[in-house]
């Protein structure tokens, strides 16, 4: 053990911050997740709080959390059907682009938005869609429409969250899967041609296979984000008009626990929605493993 240690020395080096701050930000704050079981309040201390057993699990009858459960699984779903294939789709694109130049540029250009902050993206949401000189209206009214309040609509918020979602990190989760097909051997694309495949042929029996594995792997880390659907996207935009498809789990947790006080139900709150991602973590990787024997472990 001692010789495994010293031989890879240096490379244990270079991990050793990110264990440290994974350990101090990630596993030291989840002592505080007795707070959903207990009676805390602020001027107390979390070890001095009572204990209330499971009380902070009331939520679980308020008719209010059951409906912001269905606008989380709404835009999760939507999320889903449209932001995971849509990387994989975009990635077996650029692959086919031969033109070097304008590959590269097609990337960078695809890549630009990730480096946006949600807060900026917002911004430019509402420059584009709002009623007094949104471009977006603007032209709705030159072509003679009715102007549509977006940002106040219960009919276009969802939609509006998936498109802002693709667009900006759409080019950015193509990076794996361009590395995965970069792995893929040559000689069998040219195989393939020797056997007169054409470039949907080799796309459908070479390329996708190939990156299978990593798109399995993908999947079973983006089960988390199925409940955390994205407060850093959703609560600027969020507003009394949309609100009632707008609050989802972050943005009630953040209006009981910041807001209001609540800070036991909105941990128990954290922690059912903990429970829930661990279990589709399990379950997908258990899933991908009987179907084509990729898993994370």
């Amino acid at each position: 053990m001692l010789a495994r240690v010293a031989k890879y020395r240096w490379q244990y080096v270079m991990i050793a911050p990110a264990v440290v701050l994974l350990f101090l930000f990630s596993y030291i704050p989840m002592a505080g997740v007795q707070v959903a079981f207990k009676d805390f309040h602020i001027g107390g201390t979390i070890w001095n709080s009572p204990w209330i057993g499971l009380d902070n699990f009331e939520f679980l009858h308020d008719d209010q959390f059951w409906i912001v459960v269905s606008n989380t699984l709404w835009i999760a779903a939507l999320k889903f059907v449209f932001g995971f294939p849509a990387p994989i789709m975009l990635a077996l694109l650029i692959n086919e682009v031969r033109h070097n130049k304008f590959k590269r540029f097609v990337q960078s250009v695809s890549y630009l938005p990730h480096f946006f902050s949600w807060i900026v993206v917002a911004y430019i949401l509402q420059s584009l869609l709002t009623l007094d000189g949104g471009l977006v209206n603007a032209f709705i009214a030159d072509l003679g429409g009715d102007q549509i309040f977006f940002l106040g609509s219960t009919e276009w918020f969802r939609p509006m969250i998936v498109a802002s979602g693709l667009w900006k990190e759409v080019g950015w989760n193509t990076i794996l899967y361009l590395a995965a097909i970069t792995a893929i051997d040559p000689q069998l694309y040219e195989a393939a041609r020797v056997e007169g495949a054409g470039r949907l042929a080799q796309i459908r029996y070479i390329t996708f296979p190939g990156i299978l594995p990593t798109v399995s792997i993908v999947l079973i880390l983006s089960m988390p984000s199925l409940i955390a659907v994205g407060m850093d996207q959703i609560y600027p935009l969020m507003n009394p008009a949309n609100q009632p498809v707008a609050d989802v789990l972050d943005t009630y947790v953040l209006r009981n626990g910041l807001q209001q006080g609540y800070f036991g139900p909105a941990t128990a709150i954290g922690l059912l929605s903990s429970v829930i991602s661990l279990i589709l973590v399990l379950g997908t990787n258990r899933l991908s493993r009987r179907l084509n024997g990729e898993g994370l472990w």
